[in-house]
């Protein structure tokens, strides 16, 4: 039983997903097959892109769309390039672009805890080759400007969604602006396949590089399957290798669990949006001591959690706030990885990076942390506590 009255996450796993993994096994489907592909429709028409890949974790779908940018076949990406990051963000977010040889380039967020648009421009060079941001607990970064810079210096972009499904800037989903999008299905998410992720894109070479990497480097899976028949006859194309790969493949079990989530992904936002705005008025009159968030204009904000940080004052620190919460029942985390620069293998000096002044990033490090706001909170509880805090510290 979860000791915690208020968890950052609960079990979305029910008898409907139970009775949908049950028919997979009855069918003796249970490795990648129509069920995959069959979610794989229904996100892709969920977010509105052309293609979505179902990969085996949201950091694998990072660390797929780098190396399909990365990998010898395209050569858009070579060893040495740089690549912007935020500096909040989360650490397979960043390793996949020091896996694959580039240099990743962290810059400070705004106050919404999102990639500082206007600090992006000054950190470009010839060497920069891409960006790969994140929305950050759900908010959205402002795309119209990404957007344009990447198109002004020629840069692909690569929009780490994973903590975002949901989430809309101008009325058009998250992970569709760029080359490519990525989204989690692990367990704390907005929806759960227990472990998995999805790859989206709208080009269909792109798409077509990602079914041939995402299963061992074989061309079984690639829509240019009959031209690879054609060019190496003498090859069996069962076994046939045309580019770099893993084994990134998700399940069957996976998708069928994915199948029933989704039907149910709209009123889980729903409630998350609704139980987010009621915390948010209820904070109000606490925003001398704590930076409360804010919905952006002209965005959706699918919460994947609530952030607070909390500002410099005479009356208590961070740890006091956490502690109070956790005693009341309230998880807590850090928001993220904080600024990653500070984390130890970047101190470290094992890994190449640059970075420019990141003041904001470790204000984050030092001052900020998340609660859950999944779809069975109870707000008023939270509520109710962070008032017996400032009570308590107010005497």
């Amino acid at each position: 039983m979860n000791k915690y009255k208020i968890p950052l996450a609960v079990n979305l796993i029910g008898e409907e997903e139970i009775e949908s993994v049950l028919n997979c096994l009855r069918n003796e489907k249970t490795t990648m097959d129509t069920t995959v592909k069959e979610f794989e429709n229904k996100f892709a028409e969920y977010i509105d892109c052309k293609h979505s890949l179902m990969i085996n974790s949201g950091s694998s779908a990072n660390l797929l769309a780098m190396s399909i940018l990365s990998n010898p076949i395209t050569e858009k990406i070579k060893p040495g390039d740089e690549v912007i990051v935020p500096a909040v963000s989360w650490s397979t977010t960043v390793f996949p672009i020091i896996q694959q040889g580039s240099t990743p380039v962290f810059v400070d967020c705004d106050e919404d805890y999102q990639i500082d648009v206007n600090k992006i421009e000054e950190v470009i060079t010839e060497k920069t080759k891409a960006m790969m941001i994140v929305h950050v607990l759900g908010n959205v970064c402002e795309m119209k400007d990404i957007v344009r810079m990447c198109k002004d210096n020629n840069l692909f972009l690569i929009e780490d969604s994973c903590e975002a499904l949901g989430s809309k800037y101008s009325g058009k989903s998250v992970g569709t602006f760029g080359n490519f999008g990525t989204f989690s299905f692990y367990f704390t998410h907005h929806i759960s396949t227990i472990e998995g992720g999805m790859l989206t894109t709208n080009d269909s070479d792109l798409y077509d590089i990602a079914k041939v990497m995402r299963s061992h480097g074989y061309a079984r899976h690639s829509m240019k399957l009959e031209d690879y028949k054609r060019c190496f006859p003498e090859i069996d194309s069962r076994f046939m290798f045309v580019n770099l790969g893993y084994n990134f493949r998700p399940i069957e079990l996976q998708a069928a669990i994915g199948m029933v989530q989704l039907e149910k992904l709209n009123a889980y936002l729903d409630t998350r949006i609704r139980n987010a705005n009621k915390i948010v008025d209820a904070l109000q009159q606490y925003k001398d001591y704590l930076l409360i968030p804010k919905k952006k204009p002209d965005t959706t904000h699918s919460w994947f959690a609530f952030p607070l940080t909390v500002k410099d004052n005479k009356l208590f620190r961070r740890i006091d706030l956490i502690q109070f919460l956790e005693k009341n029942g309230i998880e807590t985390r850090p928001l993220i990885a904080g600024n990653i620069v500070e984390q130890p293998i970047f101190q470290s000096h094992a890994v190449k990076y640059k970075n420019t002044d990141l003041t904001n990033a470790q204000l984050v490090m030092r001052n900020s942390f998340y609660i859950g706001n999944h779809h069975k909170i109870d707000a008023d509880y939270i509520i109710g506590v962070f008032d017996d805090f400032f009570r308590a510290y107010n005497k």
